[in-house]
């Protein structure tokens, strides 16, 4: 059987790039999506290459229509028909009160968080249903049923509307063979901490926390190449929590 070619957006650093190391462990070709950071593409890629599996990063802002186009054509031209997609691309903006934030870094958060994964997971519909089936995961958060008041509710509110969007979806693409899930993380150590302006942020969370830590972006991995692999066939429309019990 040929293997799954899988698409992971925002690939490059944290969540995403241990995303496509444990997909290319688990027998996905993978193509490797990322914004600016072409050094961290490259270096995610060697990791996936020295899985065993092969690999293409595509430079992508999946904001931009004609751009989610040309990574999904790079895609299938390079590695073969997508039959997985993770949208994981995402951004927070700067943390601080709704009263307090800038309409641009508002505007973007929903453009790359809502439009982006509307984008991206049209197109993977498109493809997917030619193929008879596919899997799609969304990244969203935590933050979608806790509100963060006082950090980012904007960055909450376009994450809940990706919950509803995975919700809709599964059910709108399943007669199609296609699974459409998604992963909740909570707080996670990487360095979007640092990138809000609060490197300091996600070890002061852990008292807070019932397991009494931050997790890691390898626990997020895990769960969504569970929900891309034949071990999750019936389960679509859900949207798993990895949050330590927050």
């Amino acid at each position: 059987m040929a293997r799954p070619v899988t698409i992971v957006t925002g690939g490059s650093r944290g969540i995403g790039a241990a995303t496509c190391v444990r997909l290319a462990a688990d027998g996905h070709d993978v193509v490797v999506g990322y914004v600016s950071d072409g050094g961290a593409a490259e270096r995610t890629a060697a990791a996936v290459r020295a899985a065993g599996a092969r690999c293409v990063t595509v430079r992508v802002d999946t904001s931009d229509e004609a751009a989610v186009e040309r990574l999904f054509d790079t895609a299938a031209d390079r590695l073969g028909p997508v039959t997985g997609l993770v949208n994981n691309a995402g951004v927070t903006g700067p943390l601080g009160r709704l009263a307090d934030a800038d309409a641009a870094d508002l505007r973007r958060v929903v453009e790359v968080n809502l439009l982006g994964t509307l984008l991206c997971s049209r197109r993977a519909a498109r493809s997917m249903a030619a193929l008879g089936g596919g899997a799609i995961v969304n990244v969203s958060s935590a933050a979608a049923t806790l509100g963060s008041p006082g950090e980012f509710v904007h960055y909450a509110a376009s994450k809940a509307a990706v919950d509803a969007l995975t919700t809709g979806l599964a059910k709108e693409l399943g007669p199609d063979g296609i699974r459409v899930n998604a992963v909740a993380p909570g707080m996670i150590d990487t360095e979007m901490h640092a990138a809000m302006g609060d490197p300091g942020r996600a070890g002061r969370a852990a008292a807070s926390i019932p397991l009494r830590r931050v997790g890691a972006a390898e626990e997020i991995a895990a769960a969504v190449a569970w929900l891309m692999s034949p071990d999750a066939s019936y389960t679509t429309g859900a949207v798993l929590r990895v949050s330590g019990g927050r």
